[in-house]
């Protein structure tokens, strides 16, 4: 057999399954379509795109008017991204709920992958060039200034200069691109240490002993989650694609007039809200980034004879407490 045929189908054809993993279990692939059409939209976006101060909001508003089908390109790539993050956060809370924790460096490497999407994510919004563009990424570079003796020095170097200006855009383009590349390699180290365990299951006991291969039943499945899954998505673009945006990010940066309210967009609330309710810089930079970092934490605190949450009703509790 061809050594590359042979990783397909250890991974995906005759790999064995649990035979009771729920739809909880379905992000993992929908995480890698949502990679792909990001990765497939952006390709095209970047066609047309221009990363320079002067040119970059029109070519936005020129991808959208005057390129065939632009606007659809450019709606599927910004609401993409809001399908990716919550297909993320659910993906981690199946992660905690189910012990899934314990196959150690795969949560770690998911850990890593949060961080970098989070990082894209981050750069992508501030291509178009808006007012939130601007100042989204003026506060959010800023806030390395709070880094004791260095941190001046290091917001100047991120910036190319005194502020967020020409050179900052240029270079968030350019790792905007570069970004989605080291995720999909580091997606594959993820997979690579799942298929050294194989996958955990709703009751958290080893199912060794009664397993399925991945295809038909899963193949399936996960055609089933990925067609609801877009659905969802061009439901979101076709009725409203700026249901999820910002009005401001319609005006064009200018650096002399701040928005009245700065906020980022949904999937960053949470780390957002949590850096602005800690008076002191350093402070709620360190809040920001333990607010994920935090999961890391997650396989040296379970201390429970089981590892998943189903028969553990106390535990149920403090997990939909700490979600909802």
């Amino acid at each position: 057999t061809h050594p590359l045929f042979k990783i397909i189908n250890d991974s995906l054809i005759d790999l064995p399954a649990p035979s009771s993993i729920s739809s909880w279990w379905n992000f993992g692939s929908l995480l890698g379509i949502c990679l792909a059409i990001q990765i497939l939209t952006g390709l095209f976006l970047a066609m047309h795109y221009t990363s320079d101060t002067t040119t970059a909001f029109q070519s936005v508003t020129h991808i959208c008017r005057d390129v065939n089908y632009g606007w659809i390109l450019r709606y599927l790539h910004a609401n993409g991204a809001s399908m990716f993050f919550i297909c993320l956060f659910l993906h981690v809370g199946r992660g905690l709920y189910y012990g899934s924790y314990t196959y150690k460096e795969t949560w770690n490497v998911g850990i890593l992958l949060l961080f970098a999407v989070m990082a894209t994510a981050f750069m992508g919004y501030v291509l178009p060039w808006g007012q939130m563009s601007f100042w989204g990424a003026t506060v959010i570079t800023n806030l390395l200034s709070a880094i004791p003796y260095i941190g001046t020095d290091l917001v100047e170097w991120i910036w190319g200069g005194f502020s967020v200006d020409k050179a900052t855009l240029t270079r968030f383009f350019a790792f905007h691109f570069l970004l989605p590349f080291i995720i999909s390699a580091l997606v594959m180290v993820h997979l690579l240490f799942l298929h050294e365990t194989g996958s955990n299951n709703p009751t958290g006991i080893p199912s060794d002993m009664d397993m399925i291969p991945f295809h038909p039943y899963y193949t399936i499945k996960d055609v089933l989650g990925v067609l609801a899954m877009i659905s969802i998505l061009l439901m979101l673009v076709l009725f409203s694609p700026d249901l999820l945006g910002d009005p401001d990010n319609y005006t064009p940066a200018n650096p002399l007039n701040t928005p009245p309210h700065i906020k980022p967009e949904w999937y960053f609330l949470f780390a957002y809200a949590i850096l602005r309710s800690i008076p002191n810089k350093l402070g709620g930079v360190l809040a920001l980034v333990l607010s994920i970092l935090i999961l890391a934490l997650m396989p040296l605190l379970h201390t429970s004879k089981q590892r998943s949450m189903m028969f553990r009703p106390l535990s149920q509790c403090m997990f939909w407490l700490l979600v909802a």
